[in-house]
């Protein structure tokens, strides 16, 4: 298991995907989004980066960290995708908290967080988003029964001004967004928790 760099040196001209989650637990559909950002965005790494604590979900039912982020290892190759701590380690349980903390420490690195059409459909429901999409370049992928809705809510209203095509997300000096085609996995955490109480 390999945390996130710890210096700002270590991210210099680096082009870092984050792929948030609670991980709970992690899943080939993560794996799938991680490599498919690599590859349509470029990226030199995706960071599996695994919250402490969501704050819009529910207590009752995540695993210990420990185990999440044990989760979060298996899908990544500890090169390309790395499973990390650091959001924990930076004390931060909010996104737009975490980007700030991040800009700080990697100077020079541009950051692109990951997210799946569900949570650009949500988006307007977390702390400061606006300032989240102010902070970082986002890169939204397909989602089951939510990429229709998602690009015609809230969110991606309020942000088309700065969409985006993939192959141009990272070529101007941002923040922008874009929508990644991408093949759908209709795997879920939830329903890998469903299955392993029967």
């Amino acid at each position: 298991m390999r945390a996130a760099p710890g210096r700002a040196g270590d991210a210099r001209r680096r082009r870092i995907g984050l792929l948030g989650g609670s991980f709970n637990p992690a899943h080939a559909g993560h794996a799938h989004v991680a490599r498919t950002a690599l590859r349509a965005l470029r990226l030199h790494q995706v960071w599996l980066m695994v919250s402490p604590g969501n704050p819009l979900k529910p207590a009752a039912g995540m695993a210990p960290f420990a185990q999440r982020l044990a989760s979060a290892a298996r899908q990544a190759d500890g090169v390309r995708v790395i499973a990390t701590d650091i959001e924990a380690r930076l004390g931060s349980r909010h996104t737009h908290r975490t980007l700030g903390l991040l800009a700080r420490r990697f100077r020079r690195a541009r950051f692109v967080l990951i997210l799946g059409a569900d949570n650009l459909l949500q988006l307007p429901r977390w702390r400061r988003w606006r300032e989240v999409a102010a902070r970082a370049d986002l890169a939204v992928l397909p989602r089951p029964g939510y990429s229709r809705a998602a690009l015609h809510g809230r969110a991606a209203v309020a942000l088309r001004a700065r969409r985006r095509r993939p192959g141009a997300l990272l070529a101007g000096p941002g923040p922008c967004w874009s929508f990644v085609p991408a093949a759908e996995r209709a795997i879920s955490a939830s329903a890998i928790r469903a299955a392993a109480q029967q």
